[in-house]
C-alpha cells in the first residue's frame, strides 16, 4: 500500500516521530491516520517518560495578564537547553500553561484539564513537547494573583 506523502508529514508534525517510522505505523494500519496516531502518541509518552529525570537547567518565565488586569499568572517552564527554550512548541506551551493558571490557578497545575481542550491534561501538553523536542520540560513555580485576594 502506498502512503500518501502529505499524510506521513501531517503525523511527523502532529507527533514529532522519525518521519521511517511514522511510514512504518502507517503500513502496519493500512494507512489508517487514527489508529497510527495513536501508537505514535503513545510512543512518544513512552519517551518522554524516560526523560524525566534529567536536568533542567534552561527554561523561561511566562505570564499572563487578564484582560481586565485584575488576574495575573506567572509560570517558570523549565527545559534542558537554551535552543528549546526559543522553540515555538515551548513557547505556545509555556503561554497556554500561563492562561491555565491564570484562569484555573495555579494548585495542581499538570493535573488540570486544558482549559482550550479538556480532553487533555496540561501534564499531556508537556509530554508532547517532551517528545516532539526531545528534551525533558517540566513545569516550575507557578504564581497566580488575583486583585481582592
Amino acid at each position: 500500500m502506498k502512503i500518501a506523502v502529505e499524510l506521513i508529514k501531517k503525523l511527523r508534525e502532529e507527533t514529532g516521530a522519525p518521519i521511517v517510522r511514522v511510514k512504518e505505523v502507517l503500513e502496519a494500519f493500512d494507512g489508517k491516520e487514527k489508529k497510527a496516531l495513536e501508537v505514535l502518541r503513545k510512543e512518544g509518552f513512552e519517551k518522554a517518560e524516560k526523560r524525566e529525570g534529567r536536568a533542567t537547567g534552561q527554561g523561561k518565565i511566562f505570564t499572563y495578564a487578564h484582560h481586565t488586569g485584575k488576574i495575573v499568572a506567572v509560570i517558570e517552564l523549565l527545559c534542558e537547553t537554551d535552543f528549546v527554550a526559543k522553540n515555538e512548541l515551548f513557547e505556545t506551551l509555556g503561554r497556554d500553561i500561563a492562561m491555565q493558571a491564570a484562569s484555573m490557578g495555579e494548585k495542581d497545575i499538570e493535573k488540570q484539564e486544558f482549559i482550550k481542550d479538556p480532553s487533555k491534561k496540561i501534564s499531556d501538553l508537556v509530554k508532547a513537547v517532551i517528545a516532539k523536542t526531545g528534551e525533558n520540560v517540566r513545569v516550575g513555580r507557578v504564581f497566580r494573583v488575583e486583585l481582592g485576594e
